[in-house]
């Protein structure tokens, strides 16, 4: 994730300002209410993400946010307001489920986190958002990120367009970890903030634990999210290093199943992973360093991974271009992300479950999609990884209401011209976007 500081002796000013530059900023672009008569979408294919199978021509019915019928054939439904997408291919919205959009990675990143205010960064984080939602991806899951759960607030209150989101909020570290805001920060300065603990989500032990996941409750997240080994992009030396005990991973996911939270654990060293799945987690992010026994250790414990390979290919090529990394950075980025495209083909191979994620925020906002270009590149089927983004995603969230066009199910709808089975690279070029009924996007 691209790196950023806050220094808040006293965080409530800085996030409302953030709040009100979310709506600020909105203002042009308030998301648009469902329409009142019932849209009748007429798509020459449909992709049904439960069997993984493209059908044929079909009829979708929406009406008051939620599909209300799916009737196969391209039919007239009276009192409807008729969407012509008879040359494209209707799929259920996608799912990134691992995002940054508090962010976005440049050669100036490891500085704007001491010159910029949050203030700043919600202003770009609703451009950001909107080009999201634009590429076809109607829900995220934004792991790490403190603008973030005020912007999915204007999101959900109609303020901004943006992707429906679930919000981790601050990502839980230890000291030094990747997550730890802190590192890098010269004697001085270090001083005079004095040590991060839980409540900036940096713990050492299993009661330091329970509290950084009770902060995140109090802070409205919607997910946790742990560091649970080192990461490419902070300001350490090391990338793969475990840093939980199993006892402190196991602490967060039990108190986090008190609120109702799953589970993500960043991670690219073997051992760290090890440690993450046995601790409970939900997920595994990257997985740099899987190695079988990892592998079937997730088999067993059903433990899902989301591979992230754009940005691992984002960052090993920007590892080529003297002074975007620091030097700390740059061997962590040309080493581990050149990995993650083959770690992927291994796990699809093993039958480890996968899911759809992209790191975005490290790469261009509203790049999103190139990730299905990546997975199919990696020996996964196209219409797996379309099933990675819709259904096998909400499976990850924990919902059952999306991921799939079915009635009763919330009307998100991507259309794509052409056929992304045969051809993954239509997934490039979305058309047209419907989210909860209302139309975001009609390219057509």
């Amino acid at each position: 994730m691209p790196r950023t500081l806050t220094i808040r002796p006293t965080a409530a000013a800085p996030l409302a300002l953030a709040v009100l530059a979310c709506a600020l900023a909105g203002a042009a672009q308030a998301a648009p209410a469902p329409p009142a008569e019932p849209t009748a979408l007429r798509c020459g294919k449909l992709f049904d993400a439960r069997s993984g199978k493209l059908l044929g021509p079909h009829t979708v019915t929406v009406r008051d946010g939620k599909i209300a019928e799916v009737r196969a054939g391209l039919n007239d439904v009276p009192g409807a307001r008729a969407v012509d997408l008879s040359q494209h291919t209707c799929t259920p919205g996608w799912t990134d489920l691992h995002v940054h959009l508090g962010g976005q990675s440049s050669a100036q990143s490891y500085s704007e986190g001491f010159r910029l205010d949050p203030v700043d960064f919600a202003f770009r984080a609703v451009g950001y958002a909107n080009k999201t939602l634009q590429a076809g991806f109607t829900s995220v899951r934004d792991l790490g990120g403190e603008v973030t759960p005020h912007l999915r607030d204007a999101i959900n209150q109609g303020l901004v367009a943006g992707p429906r989101i679930w919000a981790a909020g601050k990502s839980i570290a230890t000291t030094g970890g990747h997550a730890d805001p802190t590192n890098g920060m010269n004697d001085a300065l270090s001083h005079l903030i004095g040590p991060p603990g839980p409540t900036e989500g940096v713990i050492n032990s299993i009661d330091d634990a329970r509290q950084a996941v009770r902060q995140r409750y109090k802070e409205g997240s919607d997910v946790i999210k742990i560091t649970a080994t080192g990461g490419v992009l902070s300001y350490a030396k090391s990338g793969d290093a475990p840093q939980f005990t199993v006892e402190e991973v196991k602490a967060i996911v039990d108190t986090a199943r008190d609120y109702g939270y799953r589970v993500a654990a960043h991670a690219h060293g073997e051992e760290g992973m090890k440690r993450a799945v046995l601790g409970g987690v939900t997920s595994i992010e990257h997985g740099t360093y899987m190695s079988p026994e990892v592998m079937s250790l997730m088999k067993q414990r059903g433990t899902w991974y989301v591979p992230t390979i754009y940005a691992g290919r984002f960052v090993a090529d920007k590892a080529k271009i003297d002074g975007y990394f620091p030097d700390v950075v740059r061997p962590k980025a040309a080493r581990i992300g050149a990995m993650i495209q083959q770690t992927a083909a291994n796990a699809y191979k093993n039958g480890v479950k996968i899911a759809f994620g992209t790191d975005m925020g490290v790469g261009p906002h509203g790049d999103n999609a190139r990730e299905f270009v990546y997975m199919v590149e990696a020996g996964i089927p196209a219409a797996v990884a379309l099933q990675a983004a819709t259904i096998r995603a909400a499976e990850v969230l924990g919902v059952d209401d999306q991921g799939v066009i079915e009635t009763g199910k919330r009307a998100d709808i991507v259309a794509v011209k052409g056929d992304p089975v045969a051809d993954i690279n239509a997934v490039l070029d979305v058309a047209f976007v419907m989210k909860d009924g209302a139309v975001y996007k009609q390219a057509l």
